[in-house]
């Protein structure tokens, strides 16, 4: 249907078209008459359509309004009536995302499918949510999605409780989040910015349910809203179902949601803050020193480019300049950036980790000479055109790692559409680009830089220091806030409390009717393939060393791996194998010191990184596969080049420059300490099945909480022990870079195979032809049962075992009875009744279980939970509808879209894990006819592993000490 300039669609009105060669799509932009409503279409033949509905929403305090209502409008509304929609969608959908996220002054909805008919199910389901949503007829949802007061009895401790409460103490409780908590802070005193949009605990309790409800009331219409449709779709029939069932029902309205600009400083400001760490933690050098500018605006293009290029260029490339003017001078041990500018008023941030409050003014200083330098004497243009060409490899490349495509175009849009301004400003960066290369003949970033941050007022210097146990004086002062208040309460309020409680315990604990649950729209098992996706792996020789060829279509880029078996080297060298795979690349090699490789690799390449890896096997329990892997990509004509590279580093590389050297293992340490916050649900998930794995063993010792310790212990004693740690470097290599270890990979169509097969030879003479004898690890099955204390208000309590050691076998019905675990009981159980952010199952092919929860409030009543797992499956039982809904989404998680480089890498781990298309097909055969007496077959197997009692807790240590009788050691994570 050809489409006319001013002409009306179903109500919408088209204002602009163009074809967008950037993002190879026809976009069009449209305005609904009725409603006010702004529509983006980007047309083109991505078949995982994406559809997405945003709202301008600005907070005006830290209540965290705006992410209590993206939780609550999910919960429940006009034409889905059940509690949980969301979930319900999960289970039974075939999507390939979906969720909601809030930003700083917007607030999104996006989903996206490859079916159709899915898409539109999905689509309805989120449009009436934000415009029909429950919350005005339900306050359970504010108290159950926010907080609440929680009394069972009144004899009871007064408690809030709350998802997002509970999820924000998490955020709250990682010193990296609460810097940047801080700096929008100091930047923005009288905007929105300076406000928490996801909620400060100590205010999300001043929330009242009027202004949760005049929140939505005010924002969410759609004169405010901002409405994606992308991908392969039927564009008629999406503007006509939007149209007449949600847009034409309103009117249009002016709001006044705009985002006022924050008058700039006449002079930098200075501020202390501080942050908790455990009683027993050392104090000394875990200060935060942070720089920061407030750059233009977001609708400038250039500015949205240049100064992210200009970020990577000074502070995240090996050899870039601010970052080691800083390492040098000794004022921390890890240096990073941030430049923001998914807000109007975009934010550059210079961050040191690990320093001193008295360094403050010498860390500002080395900033500014350091940048003044740079404007005076001009960057190297060899480090400017490394950082472009990486910028544009990765525009062009547009591999998000299973990210919609779609999503990532709205959000890009976003950054001007929000601000009143063309939505496509961002998404043509060709000219952005093409004036970015006159750096290379002028003084184009210099000027930037003195513009944005030389002479740049609108600035603060934040100095974020460490307080021993602030977190517990916060709690303290918190329980007896709540005891006062109890005690002020008069009888009749007090029996509201519980009134209210028990009230949103029965909400919670009464499974939604059948005919509520019919009203979710969902497909039918005569809608999903049957097939599985094609991983074929072509095997071929060049030389005696195996490629693996995974041929699909790159776009001309080659991606290519270098897979070295690791099973020759002695137990206790394990960590060095980690270890070398960090510093490969970003030490010096015989012909290039560290900053002239990065640029090298840069200019040439897409990048090489080294990481060390290991594979399970799918047929025997015990047995696993451990490498060390190189990967690089790039296009085909600097393949030869990015080969030598290879080579080069594999072959002559050298740890000479010790100072180097621990420069990376202080980075190192940093980025795995700010994971054991962020991520502990990771970090305790891996630390358990280290007690019964072999495989996840061997990754703890190269990746995990025991990978961080060995990396401490190397700190900590550098100048005596660091001879001996090169000489372990040394000898890994010579044993592991062997042709008799060697597998190499490459996907691509023919053209790229023979890039890599007309090169391939400069690698294979860059290693030695030894052959290399296999050693014999002794790893012991121990229940250890640790509790790992660390300054964290909440827990990560990780749970299981290896269902195979006990005798069973795997199936694809396993993967049914995970998602019903994780959608059903842990959800219900860890985060709706628990106030947990989140609770699952991780179930793999090995044989590993696991239940785990996110930001949990709770310790010892989630280790029960999880023991009642047992009960749940022995009872269950459900119609064939919802199991039905179980098998689809079990499906939906099988059959995840996959980039061709990730396409590439699942191919080679099924080959190395013997896992053949039969099995996959047999697998998905098992998924498609589960039954509920399947599922309930399943209890001796849960059975047996909940009273194996495994277990793993990371967490408040307060908490955990008040709980240490469950456990069989205790550990301070940052002693």
């Amino acid at each position: 249907m050809e489409y006319k300039i001013g002409g009306l669609y179903h109500g919408f009105n088209l204002k602009h078209e163009e074809h967008i060669e950037e993002i190879n799509s026809v976009a069009r932009v449209f305005e609904h008459e009725k409603s006010g409503a702004r529509l983006l279409h980007l047309e083109n033949d991505d078949d995982n359509k994406v559809f997405s509905i945003g709202f301008r929403t600005p907070p005006q305090d830290s209540t965290g309004v705006a992410h209590i209502i993206e939780h609550s409008v999910l919960c429940g509304s006009r034409k889905f009536p059940t509690k949980e929609p969301f979930v319900e969608l999960i289970k039974g959908s075939l999507n390939t995302f979906l969720n909601a996220m809030t930003f700083g002054d917007k607030t999104i909805y996006p989903l996206a499918s490859k079916n159709e008919k899915d898409f539109f199910n999905l689509m309805d389901v989120y449009l009436d949510a934000v415009f029909y949503p429950n919350i005005y007829s339900q306050p359970e949802i504010l108290m159950q999605e926010g907080w609440h007061y929680e009394l069972e009895n009144k004899e009871d401790d007064l408690k809030y409780k709350g998802v997002v409460y509970n999820e924000m103490k998490g955020a709250f409780s990682s010193p990296e989040g609460v810097l940047m908590r801080k700096i929008q802070e100091t930047l923005f005193p009288d905007n929105t910015y300076g406000f928490e949009s996801g909620g400060d605990p100590e205010f999300i309790p001043d929330l009242s349910q009027e202004e949760f409800i005049g929140f939505h009331t005010k924002y969410y219409h759609p004169s405010n809203s901002y409405i994606l449709l992308y991908g392969d779709l039927d564009l008629n029939d999406a503007l006509t179902f939007i149209n007449d069932n949600y847009l034409r029902n309103f009117d249009a309205k002016t709001i006044d949601s705009e985002i006022k600009i924050q008058k700039p400083f006449h002079q930098m400001k200075e501020i202390v803050e501080e942050y908790s760490i455990s009683k027993e933690d050392n104090d000394k050098e875990k200060t935060f020193l942070a720089l920061n500018f407030v750059t233009g605006k977001s609708t400038d293009p250039e500015i949205h480019l240049a100064l992210e290029i200009i970020e990577y260029l000074l502070l995240e490339t090996q050899g870039a300049p601010l970052k080691k003017a800083l390492l040098d001078a000794g004022i921390g041990k890890d240096v990073y950036g941030s430049f923001d500018n998914g807000i109007l008023q975009p934010v550059f941030s210079v961050v040191v980790k690990n320093s001193e409050e008295n360094k403050k003014e010498e860390f500002k200083n080395i900033v500014l000479n350091t940048l003044n330098d740079l404007v005076n004497k001009g960057i190297d243009k060899k480090l400017i055109e490394a950082c472009i060409n990486i910028t544009e490899f990765k525009l062009r490349e547009a591999d998000l790692q299973g990210f919609p495509k779609g999503l990532f175009y709205y959000i890009t849009a976003m950054d001007s559409w929000l601000y009143d301004e063309c939505p496509l400003m961002h998404l043509k960066y060709e000219e952005t680009i093409k004036k970015m290369k006159t750096a290379l003949t002028s003084n184009y970033f210099e000027e930037l830089i003195k513009k944005y941050i030389l002479n740049n007022s609108h600035s603060s210097l934040l100095i974020l220091k460490p307080k021993k146990g602030l977190a517990e004086e916060k709690e303290k002062a918190l329980e007896e806030k709540l005891i006062k208040y109890k005690e002020s309460l008069s009888e009749e309020s007090l029996e509201e409390i519980v009134r209210r409680t028990k009230s949103l315990i029965e909400r919670q604990t009464t499974p939604d009717s059948e005919e509520i649950l019919e009203t979710i729209p969902m497909l039918s098992l005569e809608d999903i393939d049957k097939k599985v996706e094609n991983l074929d792996i072509l095997e071929k020789e060049e030389e005696g060393v195996k490629i693996l060829h995974h041929e699909t279509f790159t776009s001309k880029i080659a991606y290519i791996s270098f897979m070295f078996d690791t099973k020759g080297i002695k137990q206790e060298y394990i960590p060095y194998i980690s270890l070398l795979s960090n510093l490969l690349g970003k030490v010096d090699t015989k012909a290039h010191n560290y900053i002239d490789l990065s640029n090298e690799i840069l200019i040439n390449t897409g990048g090489i990184y080294f990481k060390s890896e290991v594979y399970g096997d799918d047929k025997e329990v015990l047995k696993y596969h451990p490498f060390l892997e190189g990967h690089c990509k790039a296009v085909v004509d600097k393949v030869p080049r990015a080969l030598e590279l290879v080579g080069e580093i594999i072959s002559s590389t050298v740890f000479e420059d010790k100072k180097r050297i621990k420069e990376i293992v202080q980075m190192l340490k940093s980025r795995i300490e700010g994971r054991l916050i962020d991520r502990g649900h990771q970090v305790a998930a891996l630390r358990l099945a280290s007690y019964f794995s072999p495989a996840s063993l061997y990754l703890e010792n190269t990746s995990g909480y025991e990978y961080y310790k060995f990396l401490n212990n190397i700190e900590e004693n550098f100048d005596e022990n660091i001879d001996k740690v090169i000489s372990k470097l040394y000898e890994v290599m010579k044993i592991v870079f062997s042709k008799d270890n060697l597998i190499v990979t490459v996907t691509g169509e023919e053209e790229e195979y023979n890039a890599l097969k007309n090169s391939v030879t400069t690698v294979l003479n860059s290693v030695s032809s030894n052959v290399v004898v296999k050693e014999d690890y002794n790893f012991t099955e121990e229940p250890k049962n640790e509790g790992l204390l660390t300054p964290s208000n909440v827990q990560y309590v990780a749970k299981g075992y290896n269902f195979k050691k006990l005798g069973y076998e795997y199936s694809g019905k396993l993967l049914v009875l995970k998602t019903i675990m994780s959608l059903d009981y842990l959800w219900n159980r860890v985060r709706v009744q628990g106030g947990a952010y989140g609770g699952f199952a991780n179930l793999v092919r090995s044989g590993n279980l696991a239940f785990v929860s996110y930001r949990d409030p709770n310790l010892k009543e989630t280790l029960n939970a999880y023991d009642k797992v047992v009960d749940y499956i022995k009872a269950f039982n459900t119609t064939d509808r919802e199991m039905t809904k179980y098998i689809i989404g079990t499906v939906s998680e099988l059959d995840s879209p996959l980039t061709p480089s990730m396409k590439g890498e699942k191919a080679v781990s099924m080959y190395i894990r013997g896992i053949s298309k039969e099995d996959r097909l047999k697998e998905r055969e098992e998924v498609l006819q589960t039954t509920a007496e399947d599922i309930k077959a399943f209890e001796p197997l849960l059975r047996d592993v909940v009273s194996k009692n495994y277990f793993a807790v990371l967490g408040n240590d307060a908490k955990i000490k008040e709980n240490k009788d469950l456990f069989n050691n205790l550990e301070n994570v940052f002693k």
